[in-house]
């Protein structure tokens, strides 16, 4: 099925409308199109013909007797640790599958509605079995692409609501923002603020719905002047956080949809010689590296990144093998580590030699 936007139309014909075409069974219109050389000579021109009228197009088949096999990982970037957490889970799966990995960052955006050739046309000549996709988000033209070539592929924490149909992997976001907040809460907080990453996103969106669950549970006012949006950038997270520090009651906690922004929130409060946790506390979400080598430790929800993307991969090796995932949505937990950037509220606010700071 081609996809454009969540609307579905047809892929092409079936192969079992190419065998009524030529006059053949399915068995022998499958023959034909994988090579099999026992056809007789004028049945296998009447389905040749028939594959190019019809326009059937042949997709790469996965070889179970090849070893190894060979998938497609196309991440953001690979100058991250968190595309570095991806890699490692789908190698390892893959290793374990018997597998191999091409890995290529980035995906050339469609020129004038149509998907860029390059990448494509490498992936089918490469004859790749599957393709897992770690961006921001697939074009209509080329999850068409994809579908036409009935090539397997599976998403890894998409950014948005894939269309129906599509199978992605991602994790319990709301749960993450409930346990974040209810640890801030436990704590004695009750001004507690939360940077967010990009409007509108899956990740983003439940994790400040979970937090304002929390809150609404517990009875605690919501101010919509202590959430704020840093489209997951530290800088622009430094700069969120400054506004806070500036509203005539600040929180004493905030909660950061991802640690790469509280590094920004870190560096905002040394700016206005405000310590963590004394000052503020923090918490951020992901528990990469920089989570643990930061000063002072960072309490943060951890997404098993790793586990995310070996599950695609399992899922992955499942559809290339013509099965269908029960859900096309897996969603796995998610765990707060408590480190040394919590404790309970000092005070009433955050006090500053520096109230104007730069942001």
């Amino acid at each position: 099925m081609v996809r454009a936007g969540s609307a579905r139309v047809p892929a092409g014909p079936t192969l079992a409308v190419v065998a009524r075409e030529a006059g053949v069974s399915v068995p022998t219109a499958s023959k034909v199109v994988n090579g099999r050389e026992d056809v007789a000579p004028e049945t296998r021109r009447r389905v040749t013909e028939a594959l190019d009228r019809l326009g059937y197009v042949r997709r790469p088949r996965f070889d179970t007797t090849r070893t190894p096999g060979l998938v497609d990982l196309v991440v953001h970037s690979l100058d991250s640790t968190w595309s570095g957490a991806v890699l490692h889970g789908v190698e390892a799966a893959a290793y374990e599958a018997g597998l191999e990995v091409v890995v290529s960052a980035g995906l050339p955006r469609p020129r004038c509605g149509r998907p860029e050739r390059g990448w494509l046309d490498k992936l089918t000549a490469r004859g790749s079995s599957g393709v897992l996709f770690n961006l921001a988000e697939l074009s209509p033209a080329q999850y068409a692409w994809l579908d036409q070539r009935r090539i397997p592929y599976v998403l890894i924490d998409p950014a948005h609501e894939p269309p129906a149909g599509v199978v992605s992997v991602g994790a319990a976001n709301w749960q993450g923002g409930v346990s974040a907040t209810e640890h801030l809460l436990g704590l004695g907080h009750r001004r507690i603020a939360v940077i967010a990453g990009q409007r509108r996103t899956l990740g983003g969106s439940a994790r400040v719905a979970g937090y304002r669950s929390v809150l609404a549970s517990a009875g605690v006012r919501h101010r919509a002047e202590y959430v704020r949006h840093a489209g997951f950038d530290e800088a622009a997270a430094r700069m969120r956080m400054h506004e806070l520090l500036n509203l005539p009651e600040p929180p004493t906690a905030v909660f950061v949809c991802s640690d790469r922004m509280a590094l920004g929130v870190y560096e905002a409060l040394a700016e206005r010689e405000l310590r963590v946790p004394d000052d503020m506390s923090v918490v951020g979400f992901d528990d990469l590296p920089e989570a643990r080598w930061a000063a002072p430790a960072l309490t943060t929800v951890r997404q098993p990144l790793g586990e995310m993307a070996a599950t695609a991969l399992r899922l992955l090796v499942r559809m290339m093998h013509g099965e269908r995932p029960e859900s096309t949505r897996t969603e796995l937990s998610t765990l707060l580590v408590r480190r040394a950037s919590t404790a309970g509220p000092a005070g009433e606010r955050p006090t500053a030699r520096h109230r104007t700071g730069r942001g």
